[in-house]
């Protein structure tokens, strides 16, 4: 059975910088596109980052671009969302999720083609 989870997240101060985590099981993400997404209270999910399988290539949203670096550990099946510069409307619920295919592509920010979301971690960014 395929699972995420997503750990890392807490309360920083606007400027602070923090760590996220999706950890595998059940699945072999070395081989396929991993994306963090983010879900504010009365917002729809936002794609983040898309990290590709074997490629390795990264997307961001515009958003976070700078700031936010995607990476993965083939040998702990895990990956990551190293934030930094963090601000206040990063706030959110943050999730990850496969595409179940080797590649992001051009609509990697769509939600509707990711399966097997994770639990989700609270980012609060406030002073």
């Amino acid at each position: 059975q395929v699972q995420f989870v997503e750990s890392g997240g807490g309360l920083v101060q606007p400027g602070g910088s923090l760590r996220l985590s999706c950890a595998a099981s059940g699945f072999t993400l070395e081989h396929y596109a991993i994306g963090w997404f983010r879900q504010a209270p009365g917002k729809e999910r936002e794609g983040v980052s898309c990290i590709g399988g074997s490629t390795g290539l990264t997307y961001y949203a515009d958003s976070v671009k700078g700031r936010f670096t995607i990476s993965k550990d083939n040998a702990k099946n895990t990956v990551y969302l190293q934030m930094i510069s963090l601000k206040p409307e990063d706030t959110a619920i943050y999730y990850c999720a496969t595409t179940e295919v080797f590649y992001c592509g051009s609509n990697w920010w769509k939600s509707a083609l990711y399966h097997n979301w994770g639990q989700g971690t609270q980012v609060t960014v406030s002073s």
